[in-house]
């Protein structure tokens, strides 16, 4: 969940410092060019008050025309910038340098023909670090109110253009520095949101995975997370007091049967004993009282394996395999049935001895029940990728996809198999003592007939 919402909260932080960083870049880039317009304007204004007199009749204005001329050559030799007294008609008062005159076009001419108005000229375009362009800047000279003269600045910008770039250096800059701590913050804002949702993930995980006792402990977060982590926990304990009261049901109810069915086949016994030797009806009865007593026992056995917890161990899978194929030999060789071992010599995973026996004893019996003599039964010790596996693969009748779907189910035994001794719940207690240990178990047909087993183990060791 934070590999999708930190990409959020960095592009709407990106966006918050690109709307505010644009509009500042501008503001520097303006004010750096206003700054410069205005210096230009009180440069004109100062060159207009020397020009003004220059041609009036009362006499020394030779002396006051080199004095504008020297001081607009100072000018142009201290900062580089050509300026200039213009007639009405372009004719040249004073100028600096003296190659310089008036645009035909651009800029300059508009300024001129502005000031020429009576007013000075309007602030230039907007001069951008990536422009060459110069600013020029025209104020009127005016005496006796007629616009007499026209005094024109023509400016470079390079310095300006250097002054703004900088400015949008420290501004790139402070936006980089704000947008790393704008991903600190990030970072410890959705940790911060999401831990107790990272708790509640890996609490529900458990629980789905048959740890019923995982629980969310408390956490940071918002106050809504926490009060669902609450909630959560109450949810758990309720559900859990449930199982709880459902298995013990069983147990009891299965135990508590267990005496009267014995004193029930005692009396069938002693019943027997008053009817003709090899009276089918007592043979029924007697089969069918001892395979109720199975049923109570199975339902017992898979009562403990949802209650019990399992004790996780390093184990040798193929070791512990080896060892639950030769315990069952002696029937597969009673039976006509080939049971062989297969595999790597030594596989490691994680999973409780006593249960991954229990529930390979399961397999390994149904798998004997079903397989006709004469064939054979493969046990193959393996891994598959985070898992350590046990195969056992049979070739009785096998089972269709419609039965491939329920096999497992407690209680559940194919319409073509009625016959043969069992009460449908071996398989179920075999699935129960897996999954307390984090392992599973999967159906596949074998073919061309039979029916393949696959009981896995984790291969790396429980979370904390």
């Amino acid at each position: 969940m934070r590999t999708r919402l930190l990409p959020l909260l960095i592009v709407l932080m990106a966006a918050v410092l690109l709307a505010l960083g644009f509009p500042l870049a501008v503001s520097v880039a303006a004010a750096e060019q206003q700054r410069v317009v205005i210096d230009r304007i009180d440069d004109t204004a100062r060159f207009g008050a020397l020009a003004q007199f220059v041609d009036e009749p009362l006499g020394g204005t030779e002396e006051r025309q080199r004095i504008l001329q020297t001081e607009l050559e100072a000018y142009d030799s201290v900062y580089g910038i050509r300026a200039g007294v213009f007639y009405r008609d372009d004719t040249a008062l004073a100028k600096a340098p003296a190659s310089w005159s008036l645009p035909a076009e651009g800029e300059g001419r508009e300024a001129f023909a502005e000031a020429l108005l009576g007013r000075r000229s309007h602030d230039p375009p907007q001069v951008w670090p990536w422009q060459s362009n110069r600013i020029a800047v025209a104020s009127p000279v005016v005496r006796d109110g007629d616009v007499v003269a026209v005094v024109v600045t023509d400016s470079p910008t390079g310095d300006m253009r250097s002054r703004t770039l900088r400015g949008w250096l420290l501004i790139a800059l402070g936006e980089a520095v704000a947008m790393l701590v704008a991903l600190g913050a990030a970072f410890r804002l959705t940790g911060w949101v999401l831990l107790p949702v990272r708790v509640l993930d890996a609490a529900t995980h458990d629980i789905a995975s048959g740890r019923m006792r995982s629980r969310v402990a408390a956490s940071g977060g918002p106050p809504e997370l926490q009060r669902l982590a609450r909630s959560f926990n109450e949810m758990a304990d309720n559900v859990e007091d449930v199982l709880e009261q459902q298995r013990a049901f069983v147990a009891d109810a299965s135990h508590q049967l267990r005496n009267p069915l014995a004193a029930l086949l005692l009396r069938i016994e002693l019943l027997a004993l008053e009817l003709p030797e090899g009276n089918e009806e007592i043979a029924s009865v007697r089969t069918e009282g001892k395979r109720l007593a199975q049923v109570l026992d199975d339902l017992l056995d898979l009562a403990l394996a949802e209650h019990t917890e399992a004790d996780l161990q390093l184990t040798d899978i193929a070791a512990l395999t080896g060892e639950r194929v030769a315990a069952w030999r002696p029937l597969a060789r009673e039976k006509g049935v080939r049971l062989t071992l297969d595999g790597a010599p030594a596989v490691t995973g994680w999973a409780d001895p006593i249960a991954l026996s229990s529930a390979l004893d399961a397999v390994i019996d149904n798998a004997l029940k079903f397989t006709p003599e004469g064939q054979e039964v493969r046990v193959t010790a393996g891994s598959d990728g985070d898992g350590a596996t046990v195969v056992v693969a049979d070739r009785g009748p096998g089972l269709t996809e419609q039965e491939l779907e329920r096999v497992g189910d407690r209680f559940w035994r194919s319409g073509r198999h009625q016959n043969i001794k069992g009460s449908g719940l071996g398989l179920s207690i075999s699935r129960a003592l897996l999954a307390a240990g984090g392992g599973s178990i999967r159906y596949d047909p074998h073919e061309p007939h039979g029916l393949r087993v696959t009981v896995t183990v984790p291969r790396n060791p429980p979370h904390a």
